[in-house]
């Protein structure tokens, strides 16, 4: 819900934020800078343990939640707390992802396959089944599926990785076209950071990239600023 506050003539507007993978990485310090900024936070992950810290430290008005996207009971469930205590999100920022160990593709086995399809797609459209109908009945939201720069290019090793985030570009465009015109769905590629994911695919060489932290501090302000005029677009974090 956006919320006015005047400060010194100053009008600034809070917004209701939810995002998925919120136990770590990106998503971690999107929270916290999210927070920071004095926007209230709806989250869920999987680690139950990381969770009860985010509710620890954090608490009321923001909402975090042990889910797996991949789930549809739980991800259904969850909705139905949420708009039930709050209104529809400003901002639904889909970030919950895996990666596969690098490998060629004919060495990766099916239920490692699986998982990252699941995580990575069908998550996705787990949260965007249960939520965005409550925006799209308030014609006002921004949707926002992050993708990668594997999802406009590829590499050896990664192929699962590169499948799904090239489904969620053209998930996110399709999606697009089917939105109210006076809200948005953006496929957004973070850039690469220095996550534990990366540190799967690149090992010790993921310490020469920028840290979430950092990230989250340049990322933040740009999801904010994301509007009607971007829908459908492929974005990516500037710098």
């Amino acid at each position: 819900m956006l919320t006015k506050t005047v400060t010194d003539s100053i009008v600034f507007m809070s917004k209701l934020i939810l995002i998925t993978g919120v136990s770590r990485g990106l998503g971690r310090e999107m929270t916290e800078e999210f927070i920071r900024g004095g926007h209230t936070v709806l989250g869920c992950a999987r680690n139950e343990q990381e969770i009860k810290l985010l509710q620890q430290e954090f608490g009321r008005p923001h909402d975090f939640s042990k889910v797996d996207v991949t789930n549809e009971e739980q991800v259904r469930a969850w909705s139905v707390r949420i708009l039930s205590n709050y209104d529809s999100p400003d901002l639904l920022i889909n970030n919950a992802a895996v990666v596969n160990h690098p490998a060629p593709l004919w060495e990766i086995d099916s239920e490692e396959f699986d998982q990252v399809i699941d995580v990575n797609i069908k998550g996705v459209a787990n949260v965007i089944r249960h939520f965005v109908p409550a925006m799209v009945e308030r014609d006002r939201g921004v949707i926002v599926n992050f993708s990668s720069g594997w999802g406009r290019s590829t590499s050896p090793n990664v192929a699962p990785y590169c499948t799904t985030k090239w489904a969620i570009e053209g998930l996110t465009q399709a999606l697009a076209q089917e939105l109210p015109s006076a809200m948005a769905a953006v496929a957004l590629s973070p850039g690469i950071i220095n996550t534990e994911m990366l540190q799967i695919v690149y090992g010790a060489n993921a310490a020469d990239y920028i840290s979430p932290k950092q990230w989250a501090t340049k990322a933040v302000p740009f999801l904010l600023k994301l509007a009607q005029k971007d829908n459908g677009k492929a974005l990516s974090i500037p710098g």
